[in-house]
């Protein structure tokens, strides 16, 4: 008699794959990194491509900045989104007027209803576009040949964050001025990141309207066009004044020298002393002062 095939170790573990496979929740999504402008209606798809349960139970996670909090759970939208999203097609979650706060990542769970402990997941990543609002822009009015010049641009509204690009006269600045005949004579470097033009030795080419437009994946803002002004420094007027200022204190100092030499202000301080004398007595009349009669006048004719 035939001793009994033992069955082979790999083949039990295929066997094994396959069973877990059957049961096991498929899932896919149509898009897995949807976009959508602030407002809008987005739909993060979740679709089951097999499973064997006629009543699978599904779950909606949203992970943001490392916390995880329920979406859909037991039934139920839960959360922010509670009357701004539903459940589509028993899996799906539709958001009817999406909010920059809905940007995150979320997660659909699916299990099968016999074996909650086989369960399928799929992460959605959710972006939320804000388009960028007018941007400040500062401009300095007048800068003097030969000087730089800071100019900036910013704004906090859009997401993700906004590029500049700054503009003269309706020309957009090029990343390097050598490249546009427009440009040659001009020295700048823009950041369009920080939204920052810096001229680095301004000339007269250099005067005109600056404006600055902000931009991102849901649109664009731009600032009032300003004027820039460039003017020579005036050297021989500032010798000029410097040398007149001198003068005058020279001739100042000399005024108050010749008026010590003549006296006046010494003339001053003694005729100011006089006017603080007791004033002198009358001639031939003598004053006596006793305890006990006060003043006693003595006539110059009294004999004793």
């Amino acid at each position: 008699m035939a001793a009994p095939k033992r069955m082979v170790p790999g083949f039990a573990i295929l066997l094994l794959l396959l069973g877990c496979t059957v049961m096991a929740v498929d899932l896919y999504s149509a898009n897995t990194n949807p976009e959508v402008q602030e407002f809008q209606r987005v739909e993060l798809s979740c679709v089951i491509k097999h499973t064997n349960t006629d009543n699978p139970r599904v779950e909606w996670k949203k992970i943001r900045n490392g916390d995880i909090s329920y979406v859909f759970f037991d039934n139920i939208i839960q959360g922010d989104l509670k009357n701004r999203a539903e459940i589509k097609g028993g899996i799906s979650l539709v958001i009817f007027n999406a909010s920059r706060t809905d940007t995150g990542r979320y997660r659909c769970e699916v299990a099968a209803a016999e074996d909650q402990k086989r369960f399928s997941e799929i992460t959605i990543n959710l972006t939320v576009t804000v388009k960028p609002v007018v941007p400040q822009c500062k401009v300095p009015k007048s800068v003097p040949v030969g000087k730089s010049a800071v100019m900036h641009c910013q704004e906090k509204e859009g997401y993700p964050s906004s590029v500049y690009r700054w503009y003269r006269n309706g020309d957009p600045l090029p990343d390097d001025s050598k490249s546009n005949p427009k440009f040659l004579n001009s020295s700048f470097m823009q950041n369009i990141s920080s939204g920052t033009l810096v001229l680095g030795s301004v000339n007269k080419g250099d005067i005109g309207q600056y404006y600055c437009i902000a931009s991102n994946a849901a649109g664009s803002a731009r600032c009032e066009a300003q004027l820039l002004e460039v003017y020579d420094i005036n050297i021989g007027g500032i010798i000029g004044g410097i040398l007149v200022v001198v003068l005058v204190l020279v001739l100042i100092t000399v005024g108050i020298c010749c008026a010590y030499r003549k006296g006046y202000f010494a003339n001053s301080s003694r005729s100011n002393g006089q006017s603080y004398k007791n004033p002198s007595k009358t001639d031939g009349v003598n004053y006596l002062r006793t305890s006990d009669e006060g003043d006693f006048r003595h006539k110059s004719s009294f004999v004793i």
